[in-house]
């Protein structure tokens, strides 16, 4: 299983107050079982382990992914930037014309050597980010 980037608890628990919803409420929304698990994301305990549930809570907060996630020291990576973008691995090696184990080889190593500009690229416009930032997530 793959390793979902860290919730900020407090700016997570602070957008749900925002949006008027409480835990429970928050649960049923991005459908989860019970507020326990979202008490759980807040206090840091546990967080949402797919793109897409981490996405579901950002919508039904009204709020941009970016935001409840804890930024990594030395900037984002390329899970990091996937996690944000709302791709599952597989999601992305398709758009991106890879093998998945490429990529969760990728994420959990780096890269010394950069792939060509093309697939940089390519990778850059799945994310929504631009190519400098794919190359710095690669050279983590």
């Amino acid at each position: 299983m793959e390793t979902a980037p860290w919730i900020d608890g407090a700016a997570l628990r602070a957008a749900r107050i925002r949006a008027g919803l409480t835990q429970h409420e928050l649960a049923h929304e991005v459908g989860v079982v019970g507020g326990e698990r979202v008490s759980m994301w807040e206090r840091g305990e546990a967080r949402p382990r797919s793109p897409q549930l981490l996405h579901a809570v950002a919508r039904a907060l009204g709020v941009p992914v970016a935001a409840l996630l804890v930024a990594p020291d030395g900037g984002p990576g390329l899970r990091w930037l996937r996690f944000s973008a709302g791709l599952s691995v597989e999601e992305l090696a398709h758009a991106v014309h890879l093998s998945a184990a490429s990529l969760k080889r990728w994420e959990a190593q780096g890269r010394r050597r950069l792939p060509s500009s093309a697939t940089l690229d390519s990778i850059a416009l799945a994310l929504g980010v631009d190519t400098a930032e794919v190359k710095n997530a690669l050279r983590r």
